[in-house]
C-alpha cells in the first residue's frame, strides 16, 4: 500500500529527508541510493580525471620550455594563466548547475568537452606540422618558435579543457557530498570525514601522473604521455556513469547570482523604510511550501542587517522589490564568506609555485640516482604523497585526539584548520628562500652564474618544500573545499564549491601578475633583475623572501576576519547527536 506522495506506508523512514531525488524527481529510498556505495563510482572518476589533469600540468612548465622554446617567466605565466582558468571556470560550471540543468546534465555535458580538448591536446604533441622541431640549442632563444597555427591548436586544446573541468569540479565533489543525508547523523558522521577521504582518494591519480606519466613524458615521449591521461579520462567518464543508477540528485533551484542580486537591490530600494522591532512582520513562506518542494526554510539572523530590508513588507508583490527571509539569509550566507574567499588568495598563489619555479629550480640540480634520471616534475610527486600520509594522519588520529579536548566531531573548527594552513604556508617559502640562497652561494664558489649550467647539488635538496607543501594541502586545501560547501546555502552548494576553486584560480593570476611585475621593477634601472632565464644569475630566494612577507601580512588578515565569522546554523541536529556520542 503507498500513500497520496507514492511513498510505501512503513518505510518511510528509509526515505532521505534532505530532499534528494532520482533522476525522474521521486524521492530516493537511503537503501538503494547513496552513501558510500555511490560515492565509490563518484571518487573513482576523480581518480583517473585527476591523472589526466595532473599528467597535463604537471610537467607543462618544461613542456613549453623544451619543445615550445618559451623563457622562464613566459611559461610560467603561461602555466598559471591556464590553471588559472582552469580554476575559474566553475563559477560558470557552478551557475549551469545551480540555475539550469542540475549538477547531473551539467556535468556530463562538460565531460563531453574535457574530453574533446584532451584528444586535439594530444594531436598536437603527437604530430609533426603542430609543433616545432626539435631544438639542442643552449640558449632557447636561438631555437625556432611555434607558428601561428601551432599555438592556436596548442592553446585552443587546453582552454577547451579548461571550459570542460568549469562544469566538472564545482559538481563532482558537489554530487559526492550529496550522497550523504544531513538529518541522518550517522550519513552526517560520514559527511564529515568524506572531504578528506575524497582528497585522498584523488590524489592517488596525481601521484600516477607526477611520476609515472612525468617519467615517460621526459624519457618517452610527449604522445605517449599526453594520451595516456586522455585513455584514462574516458574510463573515469565511464565509470561515473555506470554509477547512475544510486546516484542522489538535487533538482535545480534557480540562479544563485539572480537571487543574490534581487535580495540587494531591494534591500536597496528599500533603505529608507525602518525594519520593525518584530522579525515575524518580515516576509516568508510557510514551513510547508519549502518542505513540499524538498528546500529548506533559514531563520532571520542578526548579521548584515541592512539586507533584512529584502524581505520588508509593501504594496509591491515585484520580486526585485520583496524577498523572503530565507532567500536574504541565503545572501548573507554567500556573502559573508568573501573575506574568507580572499585570504585564501595568496597560499593559492603559493601553491601555484610548486608547477612552475620549484620545478624550474629543479632542472639546474643533479637529477640523477646512479643511472636513473629523475624528471624534476616528478617531485611533485613527494607533495601528493606527503599529503596522502597526513590526511590519514589528520582523520585516524588527529580528529580523534581533538575531539576529546574540543567536543567538536570535527576536531578542530574549519577556520583553524585553514589558519594552520597559512602558518605551514609561510614556513615553506621561508625554507625554500633558504635552500634556494643555498644553491646560489654553491653556483658562485663552482663558477656556473654565467653558463647557467648544471649546479654540483642534489635535486633531493628541495624535498622539504614539496613536501611540506603536501601537508600544507592536507591541511588547508581540504579544509577550505569542505568550508565553502558547508557554509553555502542548501540551494547554491555547486557556488559554494566554486568559492574553492575560484580562490586557485585567482592564486594563479596573482602568481602571474606577482612574477611579470617583480621581474619588471627588479630589472629596472640596469639591475640584472630577480627573475632570469639563467636561475643561476637570478633571485630566486629574494623572491621567496617576498612571499613570507606576503604570508604574514595575510594570515594577519585572515585572523582578523575569522575572528569575527558567524558559523550557519545547521539545518538539522545531526552535529548535537554526534557531539553528545564524543561526550560519551
Amino acid at each position: 500500500m503507498t500513500t497520496s506522495m507514492g511513498v510505501e506506508e512503513g518505510v518511510v523512514d528509509d526515505y532521505t529527508k534532505d530532499g534528494t531525488v532520482d533522476l525522474k524527481g521521486n524521492p530516493v529510498r537511503r537503501s538503494k541510493r547513496g552513501g558510500w556505495r555511490a560515492c565509490f563510482f563518484v571518487v573513482a572518476y576523480e581518480v583517473f580525471e585527476r591523472m589526466a589533469y595532473y599528467g597535463i600540468s604537471s610537467n607543462l612548465v618544461l613542456y613549453m620550455t623544451r619543445k615550445l622554446h618559451q623563457g622562464t617567466v613566459q611559461s610560467s605565466n603561461n602555466v598559471t594563466n591556464w590553471v588559472g582558468t582552469i580554476w575559474m571556470t566553475p563559477i560558470l560550471g557552478a551557475y549551469v548547475a545551480d540555475a539550469h540543468l542540475g549538477r547531473y546534465k551539467t556535468f556530463l555535458i562538460s565531460c563531453a568537452i574535457y574530453l574533446s580538448g584532451m584528444s586535439i591536446l594530444t594531436l598536437s604533441v603527437s604530430v609533426p606540422g603542430l609543433k616545432p622541431p626539435h631544438c639542442n640549442e643552449a640558449h632557447i632563444t636561438n631555437c625556432k618558435r611555434a607558428s601561428t597555427l601551432q599555438l592556436a591548436v596548442f592553446y585552443g586544446a587546453l582552454y577547451t579543457l579548461a571550459v570542460g573541468t568549469g562544469g566538472t569540479k564545482p559538481n563532482i565533489s558537489t554530487i559526492g557530498a550529496d550522497q550523504f543525508d544531513e538529518f541522518e547523523p550517522k550519513e552526517k558522521a560520514h559527511k564529515l570525514s568524506f572531504f578528506n577521504w575524497w582528497m585522498f582518494s584523488i590524489f592517488f591519480g596525481t601521484l600516477f601522473a607526477n611520476t609515472v606519466l612525468v617519467y615517460i613524458q621526459d624519457n618517452v615521449g610527449w604522445a605517449l604521455g599526453y594520451g595516456l591521461p586522455t585513455i584514462g579520462l574516458a574510463i573515469s567518464i565511464s565509470i561515473f556513469v555506470s554509477g547512475t543508477p544510486f546516484y542522489r540528485h538535487r533538482l535545480p533551484n534557480g540562479s544563485p547570482f539572480t537571487k543574490m542580486a534581487k535580495v540587494m537591490v531591494a534591500a536597496f530600494k528599500n533603505r529608507k523604510s525602518p525594519l520593525p522591532s518584530d522579525p515575524k512582520q518580515l516576509y516568508e513562506l510557510d514551513l510547508d511550501d519549502y518542505t513540499k518542494h524538498g528546500k529548506f526554510r533559514i531563520e532571520l539572523t542578526s548579521s548584515l542587517r541592512f539586507l533584512n530590508k529584502a524581505a520588508l513588507i509593501t504594496d509591491s508583490k515585484d520580486p526585485w522589490k520583496l524577498c523572503t527571509v530565507t532567500q536574504v539569509e541565503e545572501t548573507k550566507q554567500m556573502l559573508k564568506m568573501i573575506p574568507i574567499l580572499i585570504s585564501t588568495f595568496v597560499p593559492s598563489t603559493m601553491l601555484a609555485q610548486v608547477g612552475t619555479l620549484f620545478i624550474k629550480q629543479g632542472t639546474t640540480l643533479n637529477s640523477s640516482v646512479g643511472k636513473f634520471h629523475i624528471p624534476p616534475a616528478s617531485l611533485t610527486g613527494f607533495t601528493t604523497l606527503s599529503m596522502l600520509i597526513f590526511i590519514i594522519i589528520y582523520d585516524k588520529v588527529f580528529v580523534k585526539l581533538m575531539k576529546k579536548i574540543t567536543k567538536n566531531p570535527r576536531g578542530i573548527t574549519l577556520l583553524q584548520r585553514m589558519g594552520l594552513g597559512l602558518i605551514l604556508h609561510t614556513i615553506i617559502m621561508t625554507i625554500s628562500s633558504l635552500v634556494e640562497r643555498r644553491r646560489l652561494s654553491v653556483a658562485r664558489e663552482h663558477g656556473l652564474v654565467e653558463s647557467g649550467t648544471q649546479v654540483p647539488m642534489t635535486i633531493f635538496i628541495l624535498l622539504p618544500q614539496f613536501v611540506l607543501m603536501g601537508v600544507a594541502d592536507a591541511v588547508l586545501e581540504v579544509a577550505k573545499l569542505e568550508f565553502f560547501y558547508d557554509q553555502a546555502p542548501e540551494g547554491m552548494k555547486s557556488l559554494g564549491t566554486s568559492y574553492s576553486t575560484t580562490t586557485i584560480g585567482i592564486g594563479n593570476y596573482l602568481s602571474s601578475f606577482l612574477l611579470t611585475t617583480v621581474s619588471h621593477v627588479t630589472s629596472e634601472h640596469g639591475h640584472q633583475g630577480w627573475i632570469l632565464n639563467n636561475l643561476n644569475a637570478s633571485h630566486l630566494d629574494y623572491y621567496y623572501g617576498f612571499f613570507v612577507i606576503l604570508n604574514v601580512v595575510n594570515f594577519i588578515f585572515f585572523l582578523l576576519v575569522a575572528r569575527s565569522y558567524v558559523y550557519k546554523v545547521e539545518i538539522s541536529d545531526s552535529m548535537d547527536v554526534l557531539r553528545d556520542e564524543s561526550d560519551q
